[in-house]
């Protein structure tokens, strides 16, 4: 296979993805669609997402289109009802193992009060630099990935205090 033939295969799921986001939100109609899921069904989103899953729709960006929720969300619910593996976003719980960082980064995050947030960016402090005396540029890049994650978790609860430490340590590292 060539070099554009991959970028080819590669690209037409970014270009459907892309296509569905210019469509405008349409709203249910009460006919089974082509995988037999009832729109109009008092459901859950979530049931929806695992009936399309389990029907035979495994391409998220189909079952978001469908269901009309944020990628994220519907593999988060795939995920949590074990059909797939391996998703992480800014919501997924630091506990989960992520990759081979994970278990240094454990328990670090914390953003519940000032000082729990304080507590928080030392530790990540400490850990990116322990990683930067190794010369493990990845270890440090997972301490800055940490910090963004308690900024904009802080941010998105409305805690901006909180939020700005996590921003001022970044903006040193």
């Amino acid at each position: 296979m060539t070099t554009e033939e991959m970028i080819e295969q590669h690209a037409r799921p970014l270009t459907m993805e892309l296509d569905f986001a210019d469509e405008p939100r349409t709203e249910t109609h009460a006919e089974p669609d082509e995988a037999g899921v009832n729109t109009e069904e008092p459901r859950s989103k979530k049931e929806q997402i695992v009936a399309y899953y389990q029907s035979g729709v495994t391409d998220i960006a189909q079952i978001v289109r469908r269901v009309g929720a944020r990628p994220s969300y519907v593999a988060q619910v795939l995920q949590g009802a074990g059909l797939i593996s391996g998703y992480f976003d800014l919501y997924t719980t630091t506990a989960r193992e992520q990759n081979v960082y994970t278990r240094f980064f454990r328990n670090v995050l914390s953003f519940k009060t000032v000082e729990a947030a304080k507590e928080s960016v030392r530790r990540i402090d400490r850990l990116y630099n322990y990683f930067e005396r190794l010369g493990d540029r990845a270890g440090q890049h997972q301490a800055m990935v940490l910090a963004l994650t308690g900024k904009n978790r802080a941010r998105w609860s409305g805690k901006q205090e909180e939020s700005e430490i996590f921003n001022e340590w970044l903006a040193t590292h």
